[in-house]
């Protein structure tokens, strides 16, 4: 076998091989975006500090789990970190912390921010000692608003951008959330590029500098990529929301014995669609011969393919679909995801040993490097014992 720049990275490897290498990150983040986001730096190659509360990341606690502390969730966002439980109420705890900082290039905390100002932990405190440092406050809502400082989970985020009403906007039971937290990972996936941007521009300047990543702003910008629709244009042309993807009959089409994904997008596709379906006068129907033609009847159109889907079994629509090269997908369960062949292939699903939970599957890393890949060097960890209270244990121990 022939090595490619797209080899596999090496899931027992100790050191740090990716971009990120040599950039040390504390990371006081819990639940979804925090650590979402520092797993991604961690895995480019960033040595990642994880200061945990006495009680541990929310995560830590979601069923399923083998053992106390190491539930699935936790296990699927923190590896390639090191953690140190901290009580921050505790002055000793703090000044580890501010230690911890003062040899830190970046610094991420979901923490809200008039708490951190309280602990002298916000950026104004922290610059004047550590003017290198990249300061990144990821939270629900951006400091200069109205709703700052306001708690917010993914839920509130979903429905508070519009996210939830787009979801239910075609059924009957009213809006929607989409079943992933969305609005945290997409906020994660911001932090995740932000922090190498002001780490590329400190290369530069020398100084670093403060980034705010509020979650409520990140997915209105988000949606309003398509879903600003008319609203884009001043007076509207229309109201919010993209025609192709709002339409009731946009969703996986059943077939005789199951379900297909379908999506001919080009004029080209769309032909080669309706003669691979036997039906190749629809091509020219004005309504579906161009794009225009197809977004201003698009309920019409998705119907149609609906109707002709149903005439053949899912086998037969994957032979005529993948001759045709038209853009198409089974719809597994994602149980059934995991044993996908191409993932399997390039490595993305694997098994390994957790030196305590015992034989676990992960998914890897999605972004390849062909000369400085990413690896996986730690993984997750039970939560560490503060020294001083497991010597007081041991003190106290009748043993």
């Amino acid at each position: 076998m022939t090595n490619s720049p797209w080899d596999t990275p090496d899931t027992n490897a100790t050191a740090a091989t990716g971009p990120l290498a040599g950039v040390r990150v504390v990371d006081m983040t819990s639940v979804g975006m925090g650590p979402y986001a520092t797993q991604i730096l961690g895995d480019m190659g960033a040595q990642v500090i994880k200061v945990e509360s006495p009680e541990g990341d929310v995560f830590r606690h979601a069923e399923p789990a083998r053992h106390p502390n190491m539930g699935a969730a936790f296990l699927n966002l923190n590896r390639n970190k090191r953690f140190v439980v901290l009580d921050l109420k505790r002055p000793d705890d703090l000044a580890a912390l501010k230690r911890l900082l003062a040899e830190a290039d970046v610094f991420v905390s979901n923490v809200r921010p008039a708490s951190l100002r309280k602990l002298g932990l916000d950026y104004a405190s922290l610059r004047e000692d550590h003017p290198r440092l990249i300061y990144c406050g990821a939270y629900g809502y951006a400091e200069d608003g109205p709703y700052a400082g306001q708690p917010a989970f993914d839920d509130i985020i979903q429905a508070r951008s519009g996210l939830a009403q787009f979801q239910g906007a075609n059924g009957d039971q009213g809006p929607r959330y989409v079943n992933t937290i969305l609005a945290d990972k997409v906020a994660g996936l911001t932090v995740a590029y932000a922090i190498p941007m002001a780490l590329y521009e400190r290369e530069r300047s020398g100084q670093g500098q403060a980034i705010e990543v509020p979650m409520f702003e990140t997915l209105v910008s988000f949606l309003a990529v398509e879903q600003l629709a008319g609203r884009t244009f001043v007076p509207p042309l229309g109201d919010a929301g993209y025609g192709r993807v709002m339409s009731p009959h946009r969703k996986p089409y059943q077939t005789a014995d199951g379900y297909l994904a379908l999506l001919p997008y080009t004029s080209a596709q769309w032909a080669r669609f309706f003669a691979v379906a036997g039906r190749p006068e629809l091509a020219a129907d004005p309504r579906y011969a161009s794009p225009a033609g197809r977004s201003a009847h698009i309920d019409s159109l998705y119907a149609t393919l609906a109707d002709i889907v149903r005439t053949k079994t899912t086998a037969q629509w994957l032979d005529l679909l993948r001759d045709a090269d038209i853009p198409h997908s089974e719809v597994p369960r994602f149980d059934n995801v995991l044993d996908d062949p191409h993932l399997r292939a390039t490595g993305m699903v694997f098994e390994y040993a957790h030196p305590s939970e015992g034989q676990l599957r992960a998914v890897g890393i999605p972004t390849r490097f062909s000369r400085t890949p990413g690896n996986i060097r730690h993984w997750p960890e039970p939560l560490p014992r503060r020294e001083m209270d497991a010597a007081a244990d041991a003190a106290n121990d009748p043993a």
